[in-house]
């Protein structure tokens, strides 16, 4: 018999199968499609987005100076998640093998493909491969995290959590320390054969 939470759960999984069938209407009606994780538009749509792109001096011109000026600031966050690559990386290659936990994709998170539009100009490409590789570390740091906590500590918090990670659901309710217990090796046998894939 299943509970109202796995119901609910359940419904969840479906609304976003829904909203990915959806996303794939969209990709048919922009004409495109993808090869190898490759994105190919039909010649003519290509044709129209080149013809579509600002020049970067026209670009350049109408950005406020502000702008401009912050611009460094946002650059200068290149060092540090850098450096948190290169930690989270160690961090799984070191502990993911000893616990029997499966390594996260990078492939899964971190999507660089946006420069390949012809109707952005040079800077823009630039921000969004920037923009690509920053929100994707991010995601991928967060299934790390994801996974570790699910094997340590998977119980849920006492207050709300603002947009909990998907395997949060499957926490084991606060407070509720029976089922902690029998929970927790199958929690930790299920995250083993967890492939990450949704």
């Amino acid at each position: 018999m299943t509970t109202p939470f796995e119901n609910l759960t359940a419904r969840l999984r479906d609304l976003e199968d829904a909203l990915e069938a959806e996303l794939e209407e969209k990709r048919a009606a922009l004409r495109y499609h993808l090869e190898r994780r490759r994105v190919v538009f039909e010649r003519d749509v290509r044709a129209r987005h080149r013809a579509a792109r600002e020049r970067l001096g026209s670009f350049l011109a109408r950005t406020r100076p502000l702008t401009v000026l912050t611009a460094p600031v946002i650059y200068a966050l290149i060092v540090p998640l850098v450096l948190l690559d290169l930690g989270v990386a160690l961090y799984q290659a070191l502990c993911f093998p000893v616990y029997g936990i499966p390594r996260v994709r990078r492939g899964d998170y971190i999507v660089i493909d946006r420069q390949h539009l012809a109707y952005l100009n040079a800077l823009q490409k630039l921000n969004c491969v920037y923009c690509g590789y920053a929100n994707g570390l991010i995601a991928l740091v967060r299934e790390v995290a994801a996974r570790t906590e699910a094997y340590w500590c998977p119980i849920k918090h006492a207050s709300r959590v603002s947009d909990p990670h998907r395997r949060y659901l499957g926490f084991q309710d606060y407070g509720d320390e029976t089922r902690y217990r029998e929970a927790l090796e199958a929690q930790r046998a299920a995250l083993r054969q967890d492939t990450g894939a949704e």
